[in-house]
Parts: structure tokens; sequence; C-alpha cells
């Protein structure tokens, strides 16, 4: 289904791959749309173990968090060469129009999607780290909907220019830093900077 699509993929399709007989599928699964419920569980089971990875490192501040997971799936992208994309905006694309059960599954997943990063974008803006005064849930949902149409184009390019396009510019404007906190980040670089040179003048003393 990742390869070929919902549509793409018969029932005697991942029967062959699965190594079982078809009429075992029936068993299991009283229809193809079942069985893509529980492909989709897994895979979002699979995603939240990412954004937790990302998301709850706590060497990292809020805003560098949501940075770190764009990267993370950015990683995992090239590796299948910007060929293969997300599982749950592709069948959001093939069958939320056909499906009402496979519409109702992609809802709820992307409201718990949304949640997870929400919770990461009020804890930058609590943190003086985003200079935004929107909602967290609705940046949540920008963030999530944006990096989806990007890892679309990704596929039709393959390449990763989208990807790096949108973090480059959402990092610069919608989550951007204050003023005063990017200047003071400045500061620190170069106070560290200097210190290190002093430090390294004195050891030649």
């Amino acid at each position: 289904m990742f390869r070929s699509g919902y549509h793409g993929a018969s029932v005697r399709d991942i029967c062959a791959a699965a190594g079982a007989p078809q009429g075992s599928f029936t068993n299991h699964f009283h229809s193809k749309e079942a069985f893509a419920v529980e492909v989709l569980d897994q895979y979002f089971d699979y995603l939240k173990g990412l954004v937790s990875e990302a998301l709850n490192d706590e060497t990292l501040t809020p805003r560098q968090r949501l940075k770190q997971y764009l990267d993370i799936i950015t990683g995992k992208l090239e590796r299948d060469r910007w060929t293969i994309g997300c599982l749950i905006g592709d069948f959001s694309l093939q069958v939320s129009f056909q499906s009402k059960l496979l519409r109702k599954r992609l809802d709820s997943i992307f409201r718990e999607w949304r949640t997870l990063f929400a919770s990461c974008i009020a804890a930058a803006q609590s943190a003086g780290e985003v200079d935004s005064h929107f909602d967290a849930t609705e940046l949540a949902e920008f963030l999530l909907a944006s990096w989806e149409g990007a890892i679309l184009r990704m596929k039709v390019e393959r390449s990763p220019a989208a990807l790096e396009r949108f973090k480059t510019i959402v990092f610069e404007t919608v989550f951007q830093q204050p003023r005063a906190s990017a200047a003071a980040e400045r500061q620190r670089r170069i106070h560290k900077g200097s210190t290190a040179k002093s430090k390294r003048d004195q050891r030649q003393l």
C-alpha cells in the first residue's frame, strides 16, 4: 500500500507480499478498508514514536525540538530516495472521498497528531522562543498541513528542495524567534567565541 497506493494494492497483492493464502485475509479482515485502518494504526504508532523521540528531548528547547522532528523525517525520506512519502498524507488524498471509515480514522489521527505538536508549540510560546500570538493548536494544524504538502511536492520532484524550503521559511516567519531573543542568542554565541579565544590565548602565554 505504501509503494502502490490503496487502489494499486489489491487483496491478492497484499496476500502475495505476506506469503499468506488469500482465503486467510477474510478470516482476519471483513474488507480491504478494515485492513487499511489496521495499516494506518500501525503506521501512526510508529510515527508517534518518532514524535516522542524528537519532542520529548529535554536537551533541546521546544523550538529546537520542532526542528529536530522535521530533520528526523527528512532523513528517513532521504533513505527512500525521496520516492516514498507519508502514508497518512497518501491515504488522505486517495481514499478520504470514497471511504467514510478511512476518512473518520484519518481525521482522528490528525487530531491526535495535532495535539502532540500543539503542546510543544505552546511550550515554545511560553518560553518566549516563538514570536507568534496564534493559538498553538492552529499553528500545529498549519505545520502538519504544510509539511504534508511539502512531502507531496518532494515526491513529484524526487528532491528534498521542497522540504528544505519549507523548513527555512517556516522558522523564519511563523516560528521565528522574537527579535530580542534572537539578538540575545547572537550575543551569547559571540561571548562564547570570545571566551574560547581568550582561553586559547592564555594557554599560548
